[in-house]
């Protein structure tokens, strides 16, 4: 029987279907090196070349690497649907902690498109702010997380999957309708009264790194109020509390409504990530991997 490995397959079909290495390698969270030696020793025992080295073009298939590749996608087709049988059966959950935008803007999208593909699978859902959902991967409450906040990378792998810019918004009276007509940006408003998260928000953060590189002093800010998801903060706004820097993924129904006005940071803009994370020393099942890789592929598409 020949020495062939469901690694070995792995790393060809997705080194073929991304036409890289590097892409191959990041996909299925492994270093290039290892991919290229999955390939490698996939060609030893196949007798054959499979990627032509030193052709003109950057990533190619030989003839008998185009037949491997048939083969070999049916094979791995066929053990993810005994894969997929498996973890329904075993009734395993995707444990995801997640902080308050992507949960409330992005995730019901993803988790309901993921579901299309995976009937069998179920989710466990845990929310708060960035710095507690990275207590939740580091006590293993939770196997993944989407934050808006980069997690140390000698503990995590953290990659950014989205960017999300970052508005003032106001409520829509005559004062601020006469703003916004003449044009004036965010930090026009920046010494209203303001509602702010809590510290240890990633948006919140965000707001004060970009207020810094601004040379705004962030104890001139007039805060009146810190609140800890947004769906309070709008309520402040609407009610004249203040203003408040908020994710521009999380007010869109209220603008779209004419509820609220957003005031854009002028002229680049201010933007924080969206990241996708989870402790290194963790190996992800089989359904984590292709739960992370769908998120990876459909998050940049709802921003």
């Amino acid at each position: 029987m020949l020495g062939i490995s469901l690694r070995q397959l792995e790393a060809f079909t997705a080194a073929a279907e991304y036409g890289s290495f590097t892409r191959a390698a990041e996909q299925l969270h492994l270093t290039q090196s290892t991919v290229s030696m999955h390939i490698q020793s996939l060609e030893r025992a196949l007798g054959a070349q499979l990627i032509l080295r030193g052709a003109r073009e950057r990533f190619a298939l030989t003839e008998e690497g185009k037949r491997v590749y048939a083969a070999a996608k049916d094979i791995l087709n066929r053990c993810e649907a005994l894969q997929t049988l498996q973890e329904t059966a075993a009734g395993e959950a995707l444990r995801i902690g997640t902080s308050t935008v992507p949960a409330q803007s992005l995730l019901p999208q993803l988790m309901a498109g993921f579901l299309k593909q995976q009937p069998g699978a179920s989710f466990l859902l845990r929310r708060g702010d960035s710095d507690e959902v990275r207590v939740l991967l580091e006590q293993g409450e939770v196997r993944i997380g989407l934050i808006g906040a980069a997690l140390p990378a000698q503990r995590f792998a953290c990659h950014a999957i989205a960017q999300d810019r970052l508005v003032v918004i106001a409520a829509n009276n005559a004062r601020f309708q006469e703003l916004y007509n003449r044009g004036a940006d965010g930090l026009a408003l920046i010494h209203e009264p303001m509602i702010a998260r809590e510290e240890t928000s990633g948006t919140q953060r965000a707001a004060e790194e970009y207020l810094s590189r601004c040379g705004i002093p962030l104890e001139r800010l007039h805060i009146v109020a810190r609140m800890d998801h947004p769906e309070s903060i709008k309520a402040g706004v609407l009610q004249g509390m203040g203003v408040a820097i908020i994710s521009s993924l999380a007010v869109r129904e209220e603008l779209a409504a004419g509820k609220l006005l957003a005031f854009d940071f002028l002229p680049e803009g201010a933007y924080r990530k969206i990241y996708l994370a989870w402790r290194k020393d963790v190996a992800l099942t089989p359904l984590e991997q292709r739960f992370a890789r769908y998120v990876r592929t459909e998050t940049p598409k709802l921003i």
